[in-house]
């Protein structure tokens, strides 16, 4: 009900806990509030906010025209409503890196649990398209050691996105992975690796968690959470899933609407009223007026 009950930094200081353990952690992308509920109801170990998804649900491509308020204002919406670490995509940081030092401090006021910063150029594009550029590996570490200085609270966790594999190949993108972890980095994000092979070699090289990307349409094949695991993965996100799911049923439906002229057929495949309630803990609400729930479904 309203807002989660666990503060910010017990849910960074948990998810690093898990970290330091042996279980490989599941983060679904949630794209609005209502998702990560349902995320944190279906026992999944985290959340996370992708920048791509921002962008789409603004009907903007991901090329960096979001502004660190609309991702800092969504992350929050959706930060407050679960109980999960949340993990978000800032990006490469909004600008320079004193831009960077500011959206650390904006996102973790948003009760974000981490985030990833990422080696791109401005504009920057998604992560598994062709012609993506990088910037040199001292504009990289900058920014890395301006994320990891700017935190107030050490348990939030600064993950280094790399896409130097689709530039300029695997060891290249292993050495910089390892110069983003000596520059500070809690964790490394290596973009569109081409095989399980190439996660298992940045996993050995550096002494951090690494998160792996399982996006549909991308570069990587969609491995099995065991495949990953085996591979010395710590952390998955699905980052646009969810948002695919939703938006494919929508258009499955409104081609329904205009041949038939009704829902009907429809109507099987959608969340109900009541579980929609039940989701949003619509009873709950009658402790402070017990005239807001007092209906029967």
């Amino acid at each position: 009900m309203l807002h989660a009950t666990t503060p910010a930094h017990e849910k960074r200081a948990a998810l690093r806990r898990r970290l330091a353990g042996e279980d490989l952690l599941l983060l679904p992308g949630a794209f609005n509030p209502l998702s990560a509920r349902l995320i944190e109801e279906r026992g999944f170990d985290g959340v996370y906010i992708s920048g791509a998804v921002l962008s789409a649900d603004l009907a903007l491509p991901d090329i960096g025209l979001t502004t660190l308020s609309e991702v800092a204002t969504r992350s929050g919406q959706i930060a407050r409503v679960t109980e999960l670490p949340a993990l978000v995509d800032a990006d490469t940081g909004f600008g320079e890196p004193m831009n960077v030092a500011r959206t650390v401090q904006v996102l973790e006021d948003a009760g974000v649990a981490g985030l990833h910063i990422e080696d791109q150029v401005n504009p920057k594009r998604c992560g598994h398209l062709d012609g993506k550029q990088v910037v040199e590996e001292g504009t990289a570490l900058r920014r890395i050691r301006a994320a990891v200085d700017a935190r107030r609270d050490p348990g939030l966790l600064v993950v280094a996105r790399t896409d130097v594999r689709a530039v300029d190949g695997l060891d290249a993108a292993v050495d910089r992975a390892r110069a983003l972890v000596d520059a500070g980095a809690d964790a490394v994000f290596p973009e569109a690796m081409a095989s399980l092979e190439e996660f298992e070699t940045v996993a050995s090289a550096v002494g951090v968690p690494v998160l792996a990307n399982m996006t549909e349409f991308g570069k990587s094949e969609l491995f099995t959470t065991a495949q990953l695991a085996a591979a010395g993965v710590r952390m998955v996100i699905y980052p646009v899933s969810l948002l695919r799911l939703a938006m494919g049923a929508a258009e499955r439906g409104l081609d329904t609407l205009r041949s038939d002229g009704s829902l009907r057929e429809e109507v099987a495949a959608m969340q109900t009223r009541a579980r929609l309630y039940e989701l949003l803990d619509y009873s709950a609400y009658a402790h402070f007026d017990a005239d807001v729930y007092n209906f029967r479904l």
